[in-house]
């Protein structure tokens, strides 16, 4: 079973999604440098829960 995402990452990484469109893809080692290329996140861990949250999109919605 997975854990529920707080909304915080969920809208961080929905606004990252929609700015940088075609970025991201199903590879979480991408996601995560690209988030840190796009953000200032200090901590790893926040960097890391907005990098799965959009990969798990990603790859729901089978881009």
């Amino acid at each position: 079973m997975g854990s529920v995402k707080p909304n915080y990452i969920k809208n961080f990484a929905d606004d990252l999604m929609k700015a940088y469109q075609g970025s991201f893809n199903a590879d979480f080692e991408h996601n995560k440098d690209m988030v840190s290329m796009y953000t200032d996140i200090r901590y790893k861990t926040i960097r890391n829960r907005v990098a799965g949250y959009i990969t798990r999109r990603v790859q729901i919605r089978g881009e």
